[in-house]
């Protein structure tokens, strides 16, 4: 496995286009001259190094630099690589001020480069890939990381209906529709019985924490995920947004909290829950975190964390579940199925042990 300072350098930067990922640039120019105000070129292209699931490219003019996110090319699942929802949600909290790079143009004409795509500003700044935040001092770290979550409860805090976002996804129940998702995944993928798995199924529907609220969720928010000012910590724009809905704030924020309390799957990364002091390190511990985000969303504290960390685990083991048998169906290939399939009774192990906490009995 790749040690931070190798990822670092792995995924920052561009590369030629991939061979896999090329297409007419001169028809892109054509469209660009057509829908993105102020281009001018000559035009050059070239490719994030970041693993995207949509590749992105840096498109280079002489007076300005934009980025494209588009669709792979491919037969792809129905709701797959949704970069028109990107591009939605990011023009309408653009305007609001919230830190997204500006939007210029959505392209749904497959002709033009042979897949959907969206145009935005190129925002430069800092992409940091490990939360350890290393070769940095405490007061440094501290200062991203409350940024980083004032950022997360200002997305929560947005009001989804004035900002246009009607229909951008279901309101209410989004945690029971979740479970019952993950649940006929990992049922249909099951290639193993795991007792906690089967604990897990029979009590979260039950138990789901009462107060449900709908906002925009953001679906993977992490450090990785946003550009920094090159010099402040402060956060200039939020990344990729193709697991972006409406749904429970507590599930988004309580899954980005899953740092604190799960190890690494990366041997060559650490994880925060590795770092024997968190305080002296710069870093707020678990306690200090969420009392910020309840600051900012104004909350008197989130009792129901352990349900969630329990939701969570019990979540990513039935996408991984998932994996593992479209390995299995011959539907899918990946080098890592063995891997994978060894992770799903830890995360199992993991939720349950929160789901106890919250109250299951054995």
């Amino acid at each position: 496995m790749a040690s931070d300072a190798s990822a670092q350098e792995l995924f920052t930067g561009t590369k030629p286009v991939a061979d896999t990922h090329k297409f007419d640039e001169a028809r892109l120019a054509t469209w660009m001259e057509q829908h993105v105000e102020g281009y001018q070129g000559p035009l050059e292209v070239r490719q994030f190094k970041g693993g995207q699931s949509n590749p992105t490219y840096q498109l280079v003019t002489p007076g300005k630099t934009y980025v494209m996110r588009r669709k792979p090319p491919g037969k792809l699942l129905p709701s797959a690589h949704a970069v028109d929802r990107e591009f939605r949600v990011i023009s309408a909290l653009y305007p609001l001020g919230y830190p997204v790079a500006r939007p210029y143009g959505l392209c749904e004409d497959d002709n033009v480069i042979g897949t959907m795509f969206y145009v935005m500003d190129m925002v430069v700044g800092r992409i940091l890939w490990d939360g350890t935040l290393p070769g940095m001092d405490p007061s440094e770290r501290r200062a991203i990381y409350e940024a980083k979550v004032k950022t997360f409860a200002d997305l929560h805090n947005v009001d989804w209906r004035k900002a246009g976002l009607e229909g951008f996804g279901k309101e209410g129940d989004y945690v029971a529709r979740q479970i019952h998702r993950w649940t006929k995944q990992y049922q249909l993928s099951e290639t193993r019985t795991l007792e906690n798995m089967n604990r897990l199924i029979d009590w979260l529907p039950k138990n789901i924490p009462a107060g449900d609220m709908t906002t925009i969720v953001h679906g993977d928010y992490r450090l990785d995920n946003m550009v920094l000012h090159a010099t402040e910590p402060k956060v200039i724009a939020v990344l990729d947004w193709e697991l972006c809905t409406l749904g429970d704030p507590l599930a988004d924020f309580s899954y980005h909290l899953m740092n604190w309390v799960m190890p690494s799957n990366d041997p060559g990364r650490a994880a925060l829950i590795d770092i024997e002091d968190l305080t002296r390190h710069g870093i707020p511990t678990l306690d200090e975190y969420v009392e910020l985000y309840c600051q900012h969303t104004g909350r008197e504290g989130l009792p129901e964390l352990n349900y969630y960390f329990a939701y969570n685990g019990f979540r990513l083991a039935g996408i991984l579940q998932g994996i593992i048998g479209r390995v299995r169906d011959g539907t899918a290939s990946n080098a890592n199925a063995a891997a994978m399939e060894a992770r799903v009774e830890p995360l199992a192990a993991f939720a349950a042990d929160f789901a106890r906490k919250a109250g299951m009995t054995d």
